[in-house]
């Protein structure tokens, strides 16, 4: 399993794809999808999704999450969207919907698929790319950490004036490999019903992207 090389984030994270804890991850991977007894999600061919729909040169926004839904059908290679025609929608993703419509006074999206989100400049990235179904955090430490962080700090080096939305603690901590002198990091409690109430309803997230976005002269996201 490769990462596209037709992705324009190829060659900026290539040197990322030779280092040995990468390899070895993407032999676990290779393992867990051919041999495993369980589902792996996203599916092979989606893993890297969000850097097919995102491209490096249009990028404005990153939102990070932890890792993908372990629920089978749901998770499609980008943080907390879901395939379309997903019912019900995950309870992560219904309060994000709850928060936009509130924040933006927008009507509810029906959809769950974030793709046109990722079209417009947003990376939706998790932290871990890769789960065992009904497991959640079942490939924490497989190396997907190092290259999140990775990805994190050749943004946060290379870009100027990117928006990045970090929802709940494990998010929050891809902080420090941010200047937040050079870019906008917006930071709230994890969107799911656990957490939501103690502070991601009324973050305003939204309308603060696209308040920073106007202010540098970059199109608002249409959310």
């Amino acid at each position: 399993m490769t990462f596209p090389k037709n992705s324009s984030w190829f060659p900026v994270l290539e040197k990322e794809f030779h280092q040995p804890y990468f390899l070895t991850l993407q032999a676990k991977l290779e393992q867990a999808y051919c041999h495993s007894e369980y589902l792996i999600f996203p599916p092979k061919e989606q893993v890297y999704r969000a850097f097919e729909h995102c491209a490096w040169e249009a990028l404005k926004v990153v939102i990070l999450g932890q890792d993908p839904y372990p629920t089978q059908g749901h998770a499609n290679g980008l943080c907390f969207s879901v395939a379309q025609g997903i019912r019900p929608l995950p309870k992560s993703l219904v309060n994000i919907f709850k928060e936009r419509k509130n924040d933006l006074a927008l009507p509810d999206l029906k959809n769950g698929d974030l793709t046109l989100w990722a079209k417009q400049g947003i990376l939706l990235l998790n932290s871990v790319l890769t789960v065992e179904q009904g497991k959640p955090d079942s490939h924490k430490n497989w190396g997907w950490e190092c290259f999140t962080d990775a990805v994190i700090e050749k943004i946060a080096t290379e870009k100027e004036n990117i928006v990045f939305i970090l929802w709940g603690a494990k998010a929050q901590a891809k902080a420090s490999h941010i200047d937040p002198t050079k870019h906008l990091v917006l930071k709230a409690v994890h969107p799911s019903p656990l957490a939501a109430h103690r502070g991601f309803f009324g973050c305003k997230h939204f309308s603060k992207t696209n308040a920073y976005l106007r202010m540098h002269g970059k199109p608002e996201i249409q959310w």
